[in-house]
């Protein structure tokens, strides 16, 4: 069974009569307008089939976007990414794409300037959206209603139900600290921050924190609950006990009281009661949270989740993990990079390479008796203009040939018990232009320069995302994304709070995994991107030097593509480095690969045999 489907179902016909539905729901309600986000209880990256209310709703498919629905207009807010998908997704007779960078909903609302009575589900929502759009509507007049049922699930006669798969426990070998220890921490914490509990809703902080992963929703590791940690006493996980195997549900129990999610409103309400403190992060828990606290008497303190930067913060033995997967990732790499070398140009398509990666990522994690788990997301497959489309993500119908001339990128990863792996690597289709060369080899300057950094305590990856970019802003070019996310270990490959990029303002700390993807895109015509892996170092002081510096180890294991590169815009320290990556490269993975695969990689990590300038 493949991981990743090549089916996007999304029929824009359907879009009309259902919003005439939820049109008539409004209508009884008294609003002017109802918000369906893409978004489930927990906020995270990935939905159950269950809360994909927007997709059911619109056709729109994409990863991010929210739809408002008025008596008269339909609005479908997207970010730049999904522009052209919204398009081809949605009736244009029914909906009108608006910008979800430029004018958000609170900010179209309040540039509305009209009274407008809007209702929103609370669990929906973060506390933080919810103050958003209830001062946008109340400047012009107007409220922003909680409804008690969600009007969505009162049109949708066939909707899934929740998600009851399996969790299991992650063993302390991959883990690397008892579930024990980290709630202690966490109860010390809110007790330091003089609150009498905090709600965990990001189920990847419960998946840290307990020591436990599941399988709700696609490519992270996930099982969805809640969890109330109390200053003092037994923590309570709201998880529905179909989830818990006899062995997982011995374990929680030793380590928290078990309780059905749909007590969670009464049990916090009870909680709360009498004026206690309940510590939510606004960023991440459902407005709902904050009405049930507060209306059974008790009080809201803003506070971080404390579990996210601890689980940002990989120890040692999370680090190994990362290190020994992306070798065995490199193993796979290297194993497809060389079929896909040897593939006459015009002969495969981009449906059939994502499909060869995942195979060939299971045959060797199976070789390796560490078990593919999953994909860490849908593989990015685009060749030629495909690949000018930072986030593409290629079905059925956009389907296209590697063709002779073109340049085909492919971005992907891994889920293993070890750790979450997430790589990007750009080929040429046949010979490369001198103009991809150039691209190529800018981007990679900036990839190296991110790669060789040091820096001080206290340095912000928005401090250094310029680095990045340097060598093309000479040029006049730029690219449209960060230059890094946070990674998790065997949890989401999209992780904070730390970033490389213009928004990354938490401080860099040693032990947090980042990638390092900078890229360029010409619009019709290629894409460009080349991502490794990277860990935070300790602090060390240069020699020579008075100040304790930090830098990245690189941990991922793969060739960066040669004929792509104009060595006559490197400078010495820049091939340098490609050399002793490239050398590095093929040292850990040399023991791994036999016959062709064997002879490709030793091609592939040739030292440049002349003399760079600079």
């Amino acid at each position: 069974m493949m991981f990743q489907s090549f089916e996007v179902v999304s029929n824009p016909a359907t879009g009309g009569p259902r919003v005439a539905k939820l049109r008539a729901e409004l209508e009884s309600l008294g609003l002017d307008g109802f918000l369906v986000p893409r978004a489930d209880e927990h906020q995270g990256e990935y939905v159950p089939a269950r809360a994909r209310r927007l997709a059911w709703l619109t056709g729109f498919t994409g990863s991010a976007g929210v739809a408002l629905i008025m008596k008269d207009k339909a609005y479908l807010f997207v970010d730049g990414r999904y522009t052209l998908q919204a398009a081809e997704q949605t009736d244009p007779n029914v909906f009108t794409v608006e910008s979800l960078v430029d004018t958000p909903p609170p900010v179209w609302l309040r540039n509305a300037e009209r009274k407008f009575t809007i209702g929103f589900d609370p669990w929906l929502h973060t506390i933080s959206e919810t103050k958003a759009l209830r001062e946008a509507l109340e400047k012009n007049g107007g409220s922003l209603v909680a409804v008690k049922d969600n009007l969505v699930d009162l049109i949708w006669d066939d909707q899934p139900s929740a998600p009851l798969e399996q969790v299991t426990i992650q063993p302390e070998k991959y883990a690397g600290k008892l579930a024990s220890e980290k709630l202690h921490e966490m109860a010390e914490t809110v007790a330091k921050a003089k609150a009498d509990a905090t709600i965990l809703t990001d189920p990847s902080s419960i998946a840290w924190a307990f020591n436990i992963r599941g399988n709700d929703v696609s490519n992270t590791p996930l099982p969805l609950a809640f969890a109330l940690i109390p200053a003092s006493g037994e923590p309570l996980l709201f998880i529905d006990k179909r989830k818990l195997p006899i062995e997982t549900e011995a374990y929680l129990t030793q380590l928290s009281t078990l309780r059905a999610p749909s007590t969670l409103e009464g049990d916090v309400a009870a909680f709360a009661a009498g004026g206690k403190t309940v510590m939510l992060d606004p960023a991440l828990a459902a407005e709902k949270l904050r009405l049930i606290i507060e209306q059974a008497g008790g009080k809201v303190a803003d506070g971080l989740d404390p579990a996210r930067l601890p689980r940002a913060v990989k120890n040692a033995v999370e680090l190994q993990g990362a290190r020994k997967s992306h070798e065995r990732d490199g193993v796979a790499m290297v194993s497809f990079l060389s079929w896909i070398d040897a593939q006459a140009p015009g002969t495969i398509d981009e449906i059939k390479a994502a499909t060869r990666l995942e195979e060939t990522r299971r045959k060797v994690a199976e070789g390796f008796q560490m078990p593919l788990e999953n994909l860490s997301f849908d593989s990015i497959s685009g060749a030629g203009p495909n690949g000018a489309f930072a986030h593409y993500r290629v079905s059925t119908q956009s389907n296209r040939v590697l063709q002779d001339g073109e340049l085909y990128l492919i971005d992907s990863g891994g889920q293993y018990r070890d750790g979450t792996t997430d790589i990007t690597r750009t080929l040429p289709v046949g010979t490369p232009t001198e103009d991809m060369k150039r691209k190529f080899t800018l981007v990679l300057k900036g990839m190296i320069a991110i790669s060789t950094a040091r820096f001080p305590k206290g340095t912000r990856g928005m401090d250094i995302d310029v680095l990045a970019r340097i060598a093309l802003w000479k040029q006049g070019y730029d690219y449209g994304h960060g230059t890094g996310h946070g990674v998790g270990s065997f949890l989401s490959v999209h992780e904070g709070p730390q970033s490389i990029s213009k928004r990354g303002v938490h401080e860099l700390l040693p032990g947090m995994i980042l990638s390092n993807e900078p890229g360029y895109y010409k619009p019709g015509g290629y894409g460009i991107r080349t991502e490794n892996l990277l860990i935070v170092t300790e602090p060390s002081v240069p020699e020579g030097g008075d100040l304790p510096m930090m830098g990245f180890e690189t941990i991922t294991l793969c060739p960066i593509d040669k004929r792509l590169i104009d060595t006559d815009l490197l400078v010495r320290d820049e091939l340098v480095w490609l050399d002793d990556y490239h050398a590095r490269v093929r040292e850990t993975l040399l023991p791994h690969v036999s016959g062709e695969e064997r002879e490709w990689l030793i091609a592939a990590t040739e030292p440049f045999s002349h003399e760079p300038k600079g």
